[in-house]
């Protein structure tokens, strides 16, 4: 059967009790990328949180700065590293469940981070969104002002600068951007 068969069904969570997961159409999903099935965890990838948002779905973060899981992933889970040991939790809870039908070694392809070599989990956090046009204006305005080598460059910023239709003030990486 297709996916679209599941489209406005709903499912038991695997490992928090008593909450229910609905099943939702979503264009990144493929037959070619894998099972045609997969999870949505909304605070952790565009994708996922275009289609929550769509659905107006919450973007609960189960995942801490530190890369572990947080209270409301349950007791099992509280304070373990995604990555590493809550990895192992997670097989566990399943297996108890009898929610486990197959496991096997997977390479996921994770973003890395260019300084430690190692993977990063992308996770949704508190944001100051500010008036675009008014953001806008001032970046354009203080370009102006910049001596911009070469020359040529300042008009393709200003360009890019217009066609910006999200802005995100962040103080969240203190050592700069990329």
């Amino acid at each position: 059967f297709s996916g679209a068969d599941l489209a406005d069904g709903s499912c038991a969570h695997p490992t928090i009790p008593g909450r229910v997961s609905p099943l939702l159409p979503a264009n990144h999903v493929t037959m070619t990328k894998g099972t045609g099935l997969v999870h949505t965890a909304p605070a952790h990838g565009m994708e996922d949180y275009s289609v929550a948002s769509h659905h107006q779905l919450p973007t609960d973060c189960l995942v801490d700065e530190s890369g572990c899981f947080t209270e409301a992933a349950g007791p099992e889970l509280k304070n373990k590293n995604v990555l590493e040991e809550g990895n192992e939790a997670v097989i566990k809870m399943l297996q108890a469940a009898g929610s486990l039908l197959k496991e096997e070694k997977y390479v996921h392809s994770y973003p890395y981070d260019w300084r430690t070599k190692k993977p990063m989990i992308i996770r949704a956090s508190k944001q100051w969104f500010v008036n675009t046009a008014d953001v806008k204006a001032a970046a354009q305005d203080a370009l102006k002002k910049v001596k911009v080598i070469p020359t040529s460059a300042v008009n393709r910023m200003l360009e890019m600068l217009d066609r910006r239709t999200f802005w995100c003030i962040s103080r969240q990486r203190c050592w700069g951007v990329p």
